[in-house]
């Protein structure tokens, strides 16, 4: 039986904080009506997630089989390889800006337009390798706005481990969090190879250190969409359940 189809809606929107458009593509799913209360799915890497993590697809299936919450998926796509690590990495100039637009600009917009739960723990943020990293650092500075995050393989720094190391909303947070342990020599955008395991092996000691609720596990494989897709069933299955 072929599976059913939502829509897919995509919609430029000006930020404030960024000054400048932005692309959303929403998926409203194929069971979507005004007369449920909808959980938030937001993804940077908004494309990737589309095609490479075909998203949609998946929460089809798990919608379908009634695992998870009704989810409205939200997909935030980069411009540019320059333009993501500006926006994604702990010291892009506009990273700040583009964490603020999240918090203060995207979600009003979307809990005005769609019947959402309006709760920081109906708000998932998703992102793989920069883009889970900004996701982490959007959920700790506005927890009581964003209550889960799923982080695919993220780019972890000493600015990244003293930001979790100085939060004070820990219990506000659910988090899921995999590395591959190939990940030890993992090509960066601006030219560099980097180690992604052990960095990754010591926020995961960090959080348990402070008692953060964390899903936690090491992939046999590397940094792509190879395994990040097949990982995804089960991340939005635990963060997401119903």
């Amino acid at each position: 039986m072929a599976q059913a189809q939502g829509k897919v809606e995509e919609i430029t929107f000006f930020s404030e904080s960024l000054q400048e458009d932005l692309t959303l593509m929403i998926y409203l799913p194929s069971t979507f009506s005004p007369l449920y209360k909808y959980t938030l799915l937001i993804a940077q890497d908004g494309r990737d997630y589309y095609t490479l993590g075909r998203t949609p697809r998946v929460l089809e299936e798990l919608l379908s089989e009634a695992n998870i919450e009704q989810t409205i998926f939200v997909g935030i796509p980069y411009k540019s390889v320059e333009d993501r690590r500006q926006k994604y990495h702990p010291e892009g100039a506009q990273r700040d800006q583009y964490v603020r637009f999240l918090a203060h600009e995207l979600v009003p917009f979307l809990d005005e337009r769609f019947p959402t739960l309006q709760m920081g723990k109906a708000r998932a943020l998703i992102g793989d390798s920069l883009g889970a990293t900004v996701s982490l650092t959007a959920a700790l500075t506005y927890p009581h706005t964003f209550g889960k995050v799923i982080m695919q393989s993220p780019y972890v720094d000493e600015s990244v481990l003293e930001q979790v190391k100085q939060s004070e909303h820990v219990s506000l947070l659910d988090l899921y969090h995999i590395i591959g342990t190939e990940e030890t020599a993992v090509s960066t955008t601006d030219g560099k190879v980097q180690d992604f395991l052990e960095p990754n092996r010591s926020l995961h000691t960090l959080m348990q250190e402070k008692n953060y609720s964390v899903f936690y596990e090491e992939f046999a494989g590397n940094h792509t969409w190879k395994y990040w897709q097949k990982d995804l069933k089960r991340a939005l299955e635990m963060m997401l359940k119903n």
